[in-house]
């Protein structure tokens, strides 16, 4: 029997930061409590957000965390 593909997580916050007033990763960081090279793993696709921290993402850029993060199944 085929293996089932795991879904992926993408996520659009390259695109909302650099359309804030030049947001850096650093201050995204900064602002959601996690490492700048925890924004870059994001970015990247990389890492996959815990809920908690894709909430403090989305609150940031004021939109729903499904504006932000879309499971790609």
């Amino acid at each position: 029997m085929p293996r089932k593909k795991e879904p992926t997580l993408r996520n659009c916050v390259r695109e909302l930061r650099t359309a804030t007033d030049g947001m850096t990763q650093q201050d995204l960081a900064d602002r959601v409590g996690v490492t700048r090279q925890t924004i870059v793993a994001l970015e990247r696709g990389e890492y996959t957000p815990s809920l908690a921290l894709a909430l403090r993402i989305a609150r940031v850029f004021d939109r729903a965390t499904d504006a932000v993060f879309e499971l790609d199944e």
